[in-house]
């Protein structure tokens, strides 16, 4: 049982509502329990897997949260505080496929910045995390990135796409949203992100020594989860006179994840059988017992 006291101060410094708290007693409590049990430094890699909106990044705060209170050191690393900036991804375009101008698939990311990253949190000495600007859409200055004293006892490394593998050959000829069918005719686009899976990213995902899934019931809820995301985010700007003009409709959002489409259908399809933990969500993102 979690201290009342405790749990209500996480719930109001993360902003989390009232009613999540029975969501961290039945889910993320026990969750932090087994890695605890099972983590063995420097360094332990948990990876969090999840397509957007279901939660992944909310789960890595409070996981972070919970083991800390267990008496160990935790960092978290994000998948997107990885990505490339425009004007690098820009680049990609020009020589490699127009579509790799926007950021989130494999062949977006600076896979070695990732590396590094973790290489230095299992040695002594201090690790800066990096992090990205999604509103400049560039990394933030390094003297703005936070600081972590390694060796720590845990890595929780979230992301949409993390520990993915790259689909059969096979699976690439056939075009599965109208993004694909109208910009990626020939398929070179998903080709050079699956190439990016097999090659870089697997190192990467190497690192990993337990994985966690999130499960979305369907890919309707995925743009269901993802357009409410961007609601709020419209909203928050508005209040604040802070440019919502730069968000996006319902339908952009629509056209925007079928980025992700294809490869969060098939890691859904994939990964479950070799994931550690598999957390099942329902269109509410209510989720199933570990």
């Amino acid at each position: 049982m979690i201290d009342p006291d405790w749990l209500a101060a996480l719930l109001r410094d993360e902003d989390l509502p009232e009613t999540f708290g029975a969501e961290i007693e039945r889910l993320h409590a026990p969750l932090a329990a087994r890695i605890a049990a099972v983590a063995m430094g420097p360094a332990f890699v948990v990876g969090i897997c999840g397509s957007q909106g279901s939660g992944k990044s909310t789960a890595a705060l409070v996981l972070g949260r919970l083991l800390a209170e267990r008496g160990l050191t935790v960092a978290i690393l994000s998948l997107d505080d990885l990505y490339l900036s425009l004007a690098d991804r820009e680049v990609l375009a020009r020589d490699i496929h127009p579509l790799l101008r926007t950021r989130g698939v494999p062949g977006t990311h600076d896979v070695g910045l990732g590396l590094a990253v973790l290489d230095g949190l299992s040695g002594a000495g201090t690790t800066a995390l990096p992090r990205f600007d999604k509103a400049t859409d560039t990394r933030a200055p390094a003297a703005t990135w936070s600081t972590v004293r390694g060796p720590v006892d845990i890595v929780l490394f979230e992301g949409w796409c993390v520990g993915a593998r790259p689909e059969l050959p096979h699976a690439l000829k056939v075009a599965v949203n109208a993004l694909e069918r109208e910009k990626d005719p020939d398929g070179a686009w998903r080709a050079q992100v699956n190439a990016a899976l097999a090659g870089p990213y697997r190192a990467l995902f190497a690192r990993i020594d337990l994985l966690i899934q999130f499960i979305a019931p369907d890919f309707e809820a995925v743009l269901a989860w993802r357009q409410e995301q961007e609601r709020k985010l419209r909203g928050r700007l508005a209040a604040a006179e802070a440019g919502a003009a730069r968000t996006m409709d319902d339908a952009q959002v629509a056209v925007f994840v079928q980025h992700y489409e294809r490869l969060t259908r098939h890691i859904s399809r994939e990964m479950p059988a070799r994931a550690d933990v598999v957390i099942r969500l329902d269109s509410q993102r209510r989720s199933s017992n570990i």
